[in-house]
């Protein structure tokens, strides 16, 4: 009996396996959802041109692998219960909101007005940076309900809706990571070119920190 069980299992689970077309058009669905501008976009430009190459991949990694919890929510259900909760939601709103707000008053507050180079002010390290954007896209729920609302529409009813879920937040993320990663990069060589004077450096710091002010105020502010 217990074989059988196990055999079954196995079977359901290979059952729930994506197929090639269905995980080729989530994939491209997902690439155009990821490079249309957003906050998460905004953050790691900002991050970027702010901090250097750096230091905006290491957030826009974690901006990325934050994505793994919201796939594991919507796995399991617990971001139809979130979504379903106001006083949930409400918390993590304010909780995120208010998380934003600090990185933004952070950055402007670290402005590097008088520094003689880029790298003489208090730069933050890339595994500190990687931890902000992990937390800063972990507890946005309005990326619990993007998820909730976008991945089911790539999954067949007949198979298992749980594991295909989780397979098809694995591959957003996967080509998350590949994205905000170019945009870290590439925002962060051209923030490095402008940063030359340190006067632009500083500004770039103001610029990056009131991109998380908005976006905060803006997640508080939402219903």
């Amino acid at each position: 009996l217990a074989r059988q069980c196990a055999t079954s299992c196995q079977n359901s689970r290979m059952d729930a396996l994506l197929t090639l077309p269905q995980a080729t058009g989530f994939l491209l669905a997902a690439m155009l959802v990821t490079l249309a501008p957003g906050p998460d976009n905004l953050m790691v430009l900002g991050l970027g041109m702010a901090r250097g190459r750096r230091q905006g991949v290491a957030f826009g990694l974690g901006c990325a692998l934050g994505c793994l919890n919201h796939t594991l929510l919507a796995a399991l259900g617990v971001s139809a219960l979130i979504a379903a909760s106001a006083v949930a939601f409400t918390a993590l709103k304010i909780a995120g909101g208010l998380y934003l707000l600090w990185l933004g008053v952070q950055s402007i507050r670290n402005a590097r007005e008088s520094q003689p180079s880029r790298h003489a002010g208090p730069d933050e390290s890339a595994a500190q940076l990687f931890i902000k954007g992990l937390v800063a896209n972990a507890i946005n729920p309005k990326v619990i309900l993007f998820f909730l609302a976008f991945l089911p529409q790539f999954v067949d009813a007949t198979r298992g809706a749980g594991w295909q879920i989780a397979q098809l937040g694995l591959l957003f993320t996967l080509q998350a990571v590949v994205i905000f990663g170019a945009v870290g990069w590439f925002a962060g060589a051209i923030g490095e070119r402008l940063a030359r004077r340190p006067a632009i450096g500083a500004w770039l710091d103001r610029v990056a920190g009131g991109i998380f002010v908005l976006l905060g105020l803006r997640l508080l502010s939402s219903r």
